[in-house]
């Protein structure tokens, strides 16, 4: 293959994606292998890129907490995880090693941000954020271009909630904060409370409510720190029929016409599909190559 093509990677709990694209957005291979122990997940990813020639970058969209700061010497490192085996494992070693070409890291939420804004549904808006709603749930923002990060990583998820009047009893699941967005709204706190995966309680069951009522204020909560232009919710449990419906319809009732966007318009599903992900890898891997 020609150096003119970078290599992808989307770095998840449960399997590593690995891609090779243009410029242009065209995913020209995939390769999909499991995320066992570190060593033997990294050694197969740096085995599967050997085989693909020069790259002229490399974009790593990583599940986290990650350490994305250059100078830091962690850089590039999985932090405290309940990944067995994962915390400090470095997914950025084996690819120096072997290329040299620029490397650039960003979490898989932030990442899926940034395609969105460049080729999917936040094309044209200057503040782009995606949600994903599953086993946990994370959130990446992308403003006039570039993705957020302070002394870390955004993390979303972790946001404080007012409860549902039905939903006063339940603790949360999350480890560190119990009921905050994460404790409450993700798949395994669903499944806590009723034992089923959303999409498989009757539509008129009261989790319905109580997880569009969650991530409602999360929309209106976002809405009062940012305005977006469109903040886009993926992830398995948005997979739920009429679970984006219901979230706008919350959304507008807690807005009370307040903000500037309706949030029948506001909130929208990805348009990038699976591919989210590598192109989001991709996009990282522009933003180091673009500059004349």
């Amino acid at each position: 293959m020609s150096g003119n093509i970078y290599g992808l990677i989307e770095a998840g709990g449960t399997k590593f994606v690995l891609g090779i694209a243009n410029a242009d957005g065209s995913i020209l291979e995939r390769h999909r292998i499991p995320t066992n122990m570190p060593e033997e997940t990294l050694s197969a990813m740096a085995a599967w890129f050997a085989d693909r020639g020069a790259l002229k970058a490399i974009g790593v969209a990583t599940f986290g907490p990650v350490e994305l700061g250059r100078s830091s010497p962690n850089w590039g490192h999985i932090l405290k995880t309940p990944k067995p085996g994962w915390t400090n494992a470095d997914l950025l070693a084996p690819l120096r090693a072997q290329f040299d070409c620029p490397i650039a890291l960003d979490t898989d939420v932030n990442a899926a941000a940034l395609a969105e804004a460049q080729w999917g549904a936040g094309t044209g808006e200057d503040t782009v954020l995606y949600f994903t709603v599953g086993t946990g749930i994370g959130g990446g923002a992308v403003i006039n271009g570039k993705t957020l990060c302070g002394k870390g990583h955004p993390e979303m998820g972790h946001i404080r909630l007012a409860r549902h009047p039905d939903d006063l009893d339940f603790a949360g699941i999350c480890p560190f904060h119990g009921d905050c967005l994460e404790g409450l709204a993700s798949g395994p706190a669903i499944k806590a409370r009723w034992g089923q995966s959303l999409s498989d309680l009757p539509n008129d069951h009261i989790a319905h409510d109580i997880v569009a009522y969650y991530l409602a204020q999360t929309v209106v909560t976002m809405q009062a720190i940012f305005e977006p232009g469109k903040i886009i919710f993926g992830g398995g449990v948005m997979a739920t029929p009429d679970l984006i419906s219901r979230v706008r319809e919350r959304a507008i009732q807690l807005g009370g016409g307040y903000f500037r966007t309706d949030p029948a318009k506001l909130v929208v599903p990805p348009a990038l599909g699976a591919d989210a992900g590598l192109l989001g890898a991709l996009a990282i891997a522009l933003s180091l190559t673009s500059a004349p």
